[in-house]
């Protein structure tokens, strides 16, 4: 299983503080059937900061302490970008860090509580460049909580879409919970991420959203977000859903 959004660095953000918290989390991912996890700091959203040639050097360090333990977990490069709007000249200085090795995809967060007014332009462009965003947890949003048809324009233009697991297992509470699976219902999250920042309250529950997503839609939809997910990592073309408007 492929995992495409954690905080498992040590030291960088909000997820493991130390080595220890990411060797724990490290063995809860295995125990979840994950084999490949993507490392994904936050990076500038006027916090923390965490340019590409940074992460790179956290994923080789943390890779070889899990390859000394006998540890199968494969650490992928990445980032949870926060949407500015120097994101652009930030992708020129070779800050940012894609899904894929091709710079096809890359996570992008919105603020907690807004849509940012550039947002679509910004991706305009983005996609203009061969770049692909991909919103992460829009159902946490509380834009798109209280009208979650404003994503349909951004799935228009061809932008992805990543829920995160615990909010559709009901970590986050049942309002997230309930947009999760009335935006599923309507095919607007593409694929599932953990997310994990720990081992306590946002830790890896891959295993019980694909679960709780097959009883939405199917093993069809499970299968379709699992090859999505190795898609992004690849830099292939996606299959996106046929998404409908919430009535």
């Amino acid at each position: 299983m492929i995992d495409l959004h954690s905080h498992i660095l040590p030291g960088v953000d909000d997820g493991a503080q130390t080595l220890e918290d990411s060797l724990e989390m490290a063995r809860k991912a295995i125990s979840q059937g994950i084999t490949h996890l993507m490392c994904t700091p936050h990076h500038n959203n006027g916090k923390y900061n965490n340019p590409a040639e940074k992460v790179i050097q956290g994923v080789a360090d943390l890779q070889k302490e899990l390859d000394q333990r006998g540890l199968e977990l494969t650490l992928l490069e990445g980032q949870e970008v926060r949407l500015t709007e120097f994101l652009l000249s930030a992708i020129k200085r070779d800050e940012i860090l894609f899904t894929d090795l091709d710079n096809t995809y890359l996570l992008i967060e919105f603020p907690t509580n807004e849509i940012p007014i550039y947002a679509e332009q910004m991706f305009y462009h983005l996609l203009n460049q061969g770049h692909v965003p991909v919103i992460v947890h829009p159902e946490r949003n509380a834009v798109f909580r209280e009208e979650p048809n404003r994503l349909i324009s951004f799935l228009e233009m061809g932008t992805l879409t990543q829920l995160t697991a615990p909010s559709i297992v009901g970590i986050f509470g049942s309002e997230i919970q309930q947009t999760a699976e009335l935006m599923l219902e309507h095919n607007m999250l593409y694929m599932v991420a953990s997310d994990a920042h720990n081992l306590r309250h946002r830790t890896f529950l891959m295993k019980e959203a694909y679960e709780k997503i097959e009883k939405i839609g199917g093993k069809e939809m499970v299968a379709a977000m699992q090859q999505m997910a190795k898609d992004l990592v690849n830099g292939d073309s996606v299959v996106r859903p046929n998404y409908r408007a919430i009535k």
